[in-house]
């Protein structure tokens, strides 16, 4: 369920178990605020804690939800699929001289308006697995997915590698409906032993500064986007425009406003005055933040961070720092090559 669509720079799954397991128990309240692909949410509802999730992106809200309200049994899914697939084909064609050109590079026309019509129902449906399913085969050059040759992680069209004259059956016709129902299949394929819906208190998407935090927080487990400082609208472009994003530059605005530390050190800070009044005595709050190998202003980011809850939640004390190297293939590709290492900021509150 981890690998249902990708993510880049999301958490290891392991170390968000281990974090999960060590500062919290069963039916406590974990909540993440950059919840990303979903990693904590996913992993606290299969160790029996109640979650709470948020983020800017509407691609993490949406990965999110299709992770933590997977089917438990592939034979209803796939029942389910059929019967949602025949509602779909009633359904007219979508124009694609609406469709910006640079979406319209990635599919043969027909394959395009089937994900089109498919997506529109999916979201109006609020059936958020198969959407997130769909996400997830959206492109790559493999027979499965339903792209001409392009990247997996990051939608870029692999033209040059894989040309047309030479790879003509990469660039035919692809069924929609029949991958989809393949993707399902590999998705379930050790699906969830039991429903998670009682254990979600809410998936919200929502910037750091606006979101309205539950009471009574056991426990606090996040990476705010500072870490690896990765372009997320950029790298997801693809994927949020078939979610209604069309105008990317707004959600670029979203996701950069915690790309220096002045937009990091008003996100905490309004966070902090949250954990503050809304966390329980004695819970945890654990931050994942990459570093920069060069200071900006005059502190690195968890430092900054630290300043933060010793001003604006007093109650918290630092208890433990971890460190781990990050690997090459989890960096940006460019500007931030600065990001080598990440910290595991652990506080108590008292």
């Amino acid at each position: 369920m981890h690998q249902l669509s990708p993510y880049i720079g999301k958490l290891k799954s392991v170390i968000a178990k281990d974090l999960i397991l060590k500062y919290s128990q069963p039916g406590q309240l974990v909540v993440d605020m950059f919840c990303g692909s979903g990693t904590v949410p996913l992993e606290a509802a299969r160790l029996g804690r109640r979650v709470f999730a948020s983020d800017t992106s509407q691609y993490a809200v949406t990965l999110t939800k299709g992770k933590l309200y997977a089917p438990t049994r592939i034979e209803s899914a796939l029942a389910n699929l059929d019967r949602l697939l025949k509602r779909v084909e009633s359904l007219p064609m979508p124009d694609l001289r609406s469709v910006p050109r640079w979406v319209r590079a990635f599919y043969h026309p027909r394959t395009l308006k089937e994900i089109l019509r498919l997506s529109e129902f999916l979201r109006n449906e609020r059936h958020y697995f198969l959407l997130a399913s769909l996400l997830g085969i959206l492109h790559h050059q493999r027979p499965g997915f339903l792209s001409f040759p392009s990247s997996h992680l990051v939608p870029y069209l692999r033209s040059n590698k894989f040309p047309r004259a030479a790879y003509p059956e990469l660039y035919e016709y692809r069924p929609v409906a029949s991958r989809l129902k393949a993707k399902v299949e590999r998705a379930l394929k050790r699906p969830p032993k039991n429903s998670f819906h009682g254990l979600v208190d809410g998936i919200r998407r929502s910037s750091v500064e606006s979101v309205n935090l539950p009471d009574a927080i056991d426990c606090v487990i996040t990476s705010p986007p500072y870490m690896n400082a990765l372009d997320y609208g950029r790298d997801n472009r693809l994927r949020l425009w078939f979610l209604g994003e069309p105008h990317m530059e707004t959600m670029d605005r979203a996701l950069s406003a915690l790309s220096d530390l002045s937009g990091f050190t008003n996100a905490i800070e309004a966070l902090a005055k949250q954990l503050q009044q809304k966390m329980r005595r004695g819970g945890h709050c654990i931050f994942v933040i990459g570093e920069q190998l060069i200071r900006k202003r005059d502190r690195f980011p968890s430092e900054e961070l630290l300043r933060i809850f010793v001003t604006h939640a007093p109650t918290f004390r630092l208890c433990q720092v971890m460190s781990d190297v990050i690997p090459d293939v989890r960096r940006s590709r460019r500007r931030l090559a600065g990001v080598k290492r990440e910290h595991i900021l652990v506080f108590r509150k008292h």
